[in-house]
């Protein structure tokens, strides 16, 4: 069901919205983690209770990146992944419940200044591997990222996406099985993106026309599938027309942005976005993948978003 929330970006003149990626360049916005080897030396209670601390802490930090995003006017915030460390398996699942009534309100929050929360699982994601226990174990970690945008509240829809990879290549029809086989509130959430060599723009889009869910375009990735020598070449705005396709609510496509660090086709991420698709004037919600996070984001409201924004006052 569309909320009130949801029906305030449905504006066609709008802007595009542009998202944070999981921490910023400052020390703003933080979170703590444990590794496995830590855990591996305590006993249970001690594992629980260096987990509940450290959840305990991320709950904290998160009311404060989501404060962050109301004070810079930031209306898209991609949680981190690894929010909850080992949440995924027994000794943290045991402890995430006491913290219930704290992330319902975190939600709350978000909504009510209007900030739209998604996710981006890590790598081990792979629905299509050739090996069941690399599957169940994506199914156990998308489950579990599930059930922590349940308690926040975050609707069963894509405006709450979880957006994953294609996985292993020239295996599409295993991976349509998989998807479609998904618990709901995995699968009403779920969106697929496009890589830089294994499953073209093209590929994903057929996928998720196959399995009716959402599409994320990533235009550097497929400038690199692509080998394409500029952002404004007519396959990337296409492409993103063809994503919108994908999208039952086309006012919440959700596209990602990043330039390369060291050359045009570098797949590692520069510090601010230099090359910014024309076409994606078009793109209501926009994820910015630069190393300079906040910093990049207040670059392009100054220059790009402000020239755009100047350009359609002259129009009207």
């Amino acid at each position: 069901m569309v909320t009130v929330y949801q029906l305030k970006y449905m504006s066609v003149n709008k802007l595009p919205e542009l998202g944070l990626v999981c921490v910023t360049a400052s020390d703003e916005v933080r979170f703590r983690t444990v590794t496995r080897r830590t855990l591996s030396k305590l006993s249970k209670s001690e594992q629980q209770a260096q987990l509940r601390t450290v959840y305990a802490a991320n709950v904290e930090r998160l009311t404060k990146a989501i404060s962050f995003c109301q004070r810079a006017n930031i209306r898209l915030y991609r949680l981190n992944s690894a929010l909850f460390p080992f949440a995924d398996e027994p000794v943290g699942a045991e402890i995430l419940p006491e913290f219930e009534s704290q992330l319902e309100q975190i939600g709350d929050q978000a909504k009510q200044w209007e900030i739209r929360l998604v996710l981006h699982p890590n790598q081990f994601v792979v629905l299509n591997s050739d090996r069941h226990e690399v599957v169940r174990n994506s199914i156990k970690i998308l489950k579990t990222h599930a059930h922590i945008l349940d308690l926040l509240q975050l609707p069963r829809s894509p405006w709450a996406l979880i957006n994953i990879h294609g996985g292993k290549g020239e295996r599409a029809d295993r991976l349509i099985d998989n998807i479609q086989q998904l618990p709901e509130n995995v699968y009403s959430r779920l969106s697929l993106e496009n890589d830089e060599y294994t499953y073209s723009s093209e590929a994903i889009a057929e996928i998720c026309l196959a399995t009716n869910i959402p599409m994320v375009f990533d235009a550097h990735h497929h400038l690199i599938h692509e080998q394409l020598a500029s952002y404004d070449e007519p396959s990337v705005k296409q492409m993103l027309q063809l994503a919108k396709t994908t999208w039952k609510q086309p006012e919440w496509q959700l596209v990602h942005i990043s330039n390369g660090k060291q050359h045009f086709h570098d797949t590692k991420h520069s510090d601010f976005i230099v090359n910014m698709p024309v076409s994606f004037r078009d793109a209501p919600w926009i994820e910015v993948e630069a190393k300079q996070k906040e910093q990049a984001i207040f670059k392009l409201k100054q220059e790009w978003l402000a020239s755009f924004e100047r350009e359609q006052l002259t129009i009207h």
